[in-house]
């Protein structure tokens, strides 16, 4: 018997789902001591608010279900469930594994090759999985637990049917769920950058740029540096440096000045960043690249 998706074996022979537990549950003012199961469990919020401590990697994290929203935890995961004080949740579980065999319903690695969003689902393992459900994964889950109770002890083919429309559900909705948050992750970094090529003049620092974009720092810093490669710091510096050489080239501008108006309020550390970034001081960079300083008499002459 395997309880988990991500066991090469499902995609290699023919297994079909068998059920350990299914159940209704209100819960209130409760702490669950830290377990774990041989199958993989699906936590789904019907109503109210929870708390799930979940230990990955040595420690511990914790996530918070509402309505609508539910946890798929892989086998073998430590976890708990705790509700504070008033607070209380109903939720619906269902715990599942893995036989080998056929039946009526298609095998899991039937189900695979027919939908690409399954594969994909199967070929990146997690310890949980959170999703915010349009009701459909709940209309399907509520299907599978009335099979169970009236089938028992032989489930039969509706209840393996049910679990495979279960199970492209819930790939397809972490589809999506992905698709969305890396279109939100980019809208963020491009607005970023916006307010960094906007603002790189003024003395700003990450708290700043967070604030423009209404994210915590730490989430931003992190979103910002998988998308370019760089830290909001490096960027900030890179583009300043970019400005300056720029002035240097194309104006008349005063090297003394050329600090103040890429922003960096020390004109030592601007010498500093600017020989980092170039090779050569503002004073040897000016005297060494052509210069393209726009001659307004001779445009009005022409």
């Amino acid at each position: 018997m395997n309880g988990s998706l991500f066991e090469l074996r499902l995609r290699n022979g023919d297994y079909i789902p068998r059920f350990f537990a299914y159940y209704y549950k209100q819960w209130r003012d409760y702490t669950m001591p830290y377990h774990d199961h041989r199958s993989t469990e699906i936590m789904y919020m019907i109503s109210g608010l929870c708390r799930v401590d979940v230990q990955t990697g040595g420690k511990a994290e914790s996530i918070t279900l509402r309505k609508g929203e539910f946890i798929m935890l892989d086998a073998g995961v430590p976890h708990r469930l705790v509700v504070e004080g008033e607070q209380s949740c109903r939720m619906l579980n269902v715990e599942f594994g893995f036989m080998e065999g056929m039946s009526v319903g298609p095998s899991i690695r039937q189900m695979a090759a027919e939908e690409q969003e399954i594969t994909a689902f199967m070929s990146r393992p997690f310890p949980y999985l959170v999703l915010s459900d349009p009701e459909e994964v709940y209309f399907t889950l509520k299907s599978l637990v009335l099979e169970l109770d009236q089938r028992k002890e032989h489930p039969g083919a509706m209840a393996e049917l049910l679990f495979m429309q279960l199970l492209v559900r819930i790939a397809r909705l972490r589809e999506e769920a992905a698709h969305s948050n890396t279109q939100q992750t980019d809208m963020y970094v491009k607005r970023c950058l916006e307010f960094l090529h906007l603002n790189y003049d003024r003395d700003i620092v990450v708290q700043d740029m967070a604030a423009a974009v209404n994210l915590h720092p730490g989430y931003l810093h992190r979103i910002f540096k998988k998308h370019t490669g760089q830290t909001l710091t490096a960027y900030l510096t890179m583009l300043r440096m970019d400005k300056a050489r720029m002035l240097l080239q194309q104006t008349d501008i005063p090297i003394q000045e050329i600090a103040d108006y890429v922003g960096v309020g020390s004109r030592q550390y601007f010498h500093m960043l600017f020989k980092k970034h170039t090779g050569k001081t503002p004073v040897e960079y000016r005297s060494a690249v052509e210069r393209h300083v726009w001659n307004y008499a001779e445009e009005e002459g022409d």
